[in-house]
């Protein structure tokens, strides 16, 4: 498995957290969406136990028959009131749930690149402030994460950058990793757009490893996304995706292996259940790190899958971190 990243932990999965992206919503008929002091917005209770409100009331329409169908974008609202409070609890729940890396991305607040430049500034130079744990610069357009890293402070902590690949202009960013130290995210995607099967991800990821090979990024510092569909826009979808993260994995022992693992349950019922299970088909294929809700997916369950598996199959010889592992769980039990 893949060397220790700096500022990672080399004995657990590692969790890349979602849930800062302006494009999260929420419905306002949710139960969550309560009226208090004659403000409407999405009720909470912070981490040090009070209890507050995102204020939503300009947003939410008054028509109930809007209201009954609209969803409320609670992260790019947050951002525009400058809620810190609810920033924080959003940033530090999931940091508490367990996520290593928080992926910020700010692409839904604006279709004017320069305000979007503004917004990842802003969001990146909040964050850490709010959080020493490593920030993943997320973005569709290149520029929007160079403005990112500019905000970004190295002495805090390593940035890590999602994502490049093979689509015209993306490149440049093995060359602003190595010289940012970065972090480097490497999805599946080819120059003519998204894979159709297993084949075409792991080729357009050996593209990658070769670029950031020349790019001389460290082994360890590499994240490969197979990119995740959903699976009920496609039942292969899931199949491509695990057939990929096998193959990379037998090619690429010293790599990180991940994707956006809760994609794949968008538009089902029950979609703890599915991307709980799929998480853990993504490890026995290979994966050694998620991109997901850490609060909805707890990522222990995924940590104390991978180290009983191991034990059992005699990837974990004699159960030597198996048995770490446990002694490790009693004392913080105690």
């Amino acid at each position: 498995m893949p060397k220790q990243t700096r500022g990672l932990p080399s004995d657990r999965i590692i969790i890349i957290g979602e849930n800062f992206n302006a494009t999260r919503k929420i419905r306002a008929t949710s139960p969550r969406v309560q009226e208090i002091d004659g403000r409407t917005g999405i009720a909470y209770t912070d981490l040090d136990g009070a209890r507050k409100l995102l204020d939503c009331t300009g947003v939410i329409p008054e028509d109930p028959a809007q209201r009954n169908s609209f969803m409320i974008p609670h992260v790019a609202q947050a951002l525009r009131n400058r809620d810190l409070d609810y920033i924080t609890y959003a940033i530090k729940a999931q940091e508490r749930a367990g996520a290593h890396i928080i992926d910020l991305c700010v692409d839904e607040m604006s279709v004017y690149p320069e305000e979007r430049y503004e917004w990842i500034g802003f969001l990146v130079k909040t964050a850490q402030s709010i959080t020493d744990s490593i920030v993943a610069i997320d973005s569709s357009d290149s520029k929007t994460i160079y403005a990112g890293l500019e905000a970004h402070d190295g002495s805090k902590s390593r940035p890590a950058i999602n994502s490049f690949n093979l689509e015209n202009g993306r490149q440049e960013l093995v060359g602003i990793a190595k010289e940012r130290d970065a972090i480097l995210f490497a999805n599946a995607s080819g120059n003519a757009g998204m894979p159709q099967n297993a084949a075409e991800r792991v080729e357009n990821l050996v593209r990658c490893m070769e670029m950031m090979d020349d790019g001389g990024i460290a082994p360890e510092d590499r994240f490969l996304d197979a990119l995740v569909f959903p699976v009920g826009a496609g039942p292969e979808f899931g199949g491509h995706y695990l057939d990929a993260v096998r193959a990379l994995r037998e090619q690429y022992p010293d790599v990180h292996i991940f994707g956006g693992h809760s994609n794949v349950s968008f538009g089902m019922p029950n979609r703890k259940l599915l991307n709980q299970t799929f998480v853990t088909l993504s490890i026995q294929a290979g994966c050694d790190a998620a991109m997901l809700d850490p609060l909805m997916n707890p990522p222990a369950d995924f940590d104390g899958f991978r180290f009983a598996a191991n034990a059992l199959t005699g990837a974990d010889e004699y159960s030597v971190k198996y048995l770490k592992y446990q002694r490790g769980l009693r004392k913080r039990k105690k």
